[in-house]
């Protein structure tokens, strides 16, 4: 039988996988390291002795992608999903705190209602904000609406999310498609999804099974060297110490970020700047009936920090776009992070002093900087490069920035691509 081979087991290839598997397609995918998911799995930690999440990704219902990726992997269960959308806030220099709280029905009423709104923001605001979602030039998301109080506390933090990349530089037609399809279809697009455990077993391990459910073969420890081109087509591969067999008819899913891409498919044009994002993981319980009950989760303003989870046995704080301190040390960039994450929780003053245990783990290339120098440069899912082949990863030109749905859409459209050859 005619085989795909998928390069690359994170969301993207997994994606793709499942799709190839479910039409009956004979899968290998080729993963370079000893686990799945890439930027998106959990591991143990033995200096915290705690189970830990690389990175820190907020799935929102809207996202149509990842929900039916969940359902095909029947992982619904392994999601806190609350009933209706809310977004606790907290201004961390002032101590100001406050909830988004969008109504379920697409029609915003909510924003008719001063206690479920961003405190002390107009109606006319909201109405600059929904113009956003009709932009499609180059316009950045910095000017893209008045900088007033709406803007510095809702926009400018969701947006520096959403991108990685600072609003100066951030695409507002990116940050667009992120408001049509959550906030702009109302709170039943917009309930937060947050892992019970971690994103391996939430997202990684229930994909896995069902794939070998299916008949995939997953090799570990498998870095593909090597794709050798002849009349525009792949006709081999290689490994690190041999050849792989590679049939006439079988076809190569490139699910791997785009300077590995590039290294496989000499001349393919890909993003080639990057934005890093920082997660720092304090072994600290917080308390369920605290601030970070309410959602699990809270936005801070004014602060180095930006996000802050409630995890088991600690709490996890994102920062996007932190090229300017990626380079720190990772006790200076704890030490930076921890005051905020005291004022967030409410706790003593003194605790400041004593900053428990931590990790910090830095992604140096976590995404493309969504700008539009480098949005020009993804690639769609076929490439020039070679007729049988497919690149998926939330690098290609999905229309959204690099987010889990973006990964999970370009894994499908590659699958579906292939499935035309």
């Amino acid at each position: 039988m005619n085989k795909v081979h998928v390069i690359g087991a994170g969301l993207s290839g997994l994606a793709a996988a499942l799709s190839l598997t479910a039409n009956g397609r004979s899968v290998i995918i080729h993963e370079s390291g000893p686990v799945a998911g890439g930027r998106c799995r959990s591991y143990f930690d033995k200096d915290l002795g705690l189970r830990i999440d690389n990175g820190n990704h907020l799935l929102l219902s809207g996202n149509r992608s990842a929900m039916a990726y969940i359902d095909e992997t029947g992982a619904g269960d392994a999601f806190d999903t609350p009933s209706r959308a809310v977004f606790p806030f907290c201004d961390v220099q002032s101590g100001d705190r406050w909830a988004l709280r969008p109504n379920m029905g697409r029609f915003p009423w909510w924003i008719f209602s001063p206690a479920r709104r961003v405190p002390n923001t107009r109606l006319s605001d909201y109405w600059g904000m929904a113009r956003i979602a009709r932009i499609d030039d180059e316009t950045t998301v910095g000017d893209s609406m008045r900088r007033g109080r709406l803007y510095w506390r809702l926009l400018e933090p969701i947006a520096v999310a959403a991108l990685n990349t600072s609003t100066q530089e951030g695409l507002a037609r990116l940050f667009g498609v992120v408001i049509r399809e959550t906030l702009m279809r109302g709170g039943s697009a917009c309930r937060p999804m947050l892992p019970k455990q971690g994103l391996s077993e939430a997202l990684i391990d229930p994909a896995i099974a069902t794939l070998r459910a299916r008949g995939a073969e997953i090799r570990f420890n498998s870095r593909i060297a090597e794709l050798a081109i002849e009349s525009g087509r792949i006709v081999a591969m290689r490994g690190t110490n041999e050849a792989i067999p590679f049939g006439p008819s079988d076809t190569v899913i490139l699910a791997v970020p785009p300077w590995v891409a590039a290294g496989l498919l000499p001349g393919l044009v890909a993003p080639e700047a990057f934005e890093a994002i920082l997660n720092i993981h304090f072994q600290h319980e917080a308390d369920p009936a605290g601030p970070l009950g309410q959602a699990g989760f809270i936005c801070l303003v004014s602060g180095t920090a930006e996000w802050l989870f409630m995890k088991q046995g600690h709490v996890s704080v994102t920062i996007s776009a932190a090229n300017n301190m990626v380079d720190e040390t990772a006790r200076a960039i704890a030490s930076l992070v921890w005051p905020n994450v005291v004022d967030a929780l409410g706790l003593p003053e003194s605790a400041k002093d004593n900053m428990p245990a931590f990790r910090v783990i830095k992604e140096k290339r976590a995404t493309f900087a969504a700008t539009a120098a480098q949005d020009k440069r993804r690639p769609g899912t076929r490439t020039d490069r070679a007729a049988n082949a497919a690149l998926a990863g939330d690098w290609t030109d999905t229309g959204l920035p690099a987010t889990i749905e973006g990964a999970i859409r370009s894994g499908r459209a590659a699958a579906d691509f292939v499935l035309t050859l």
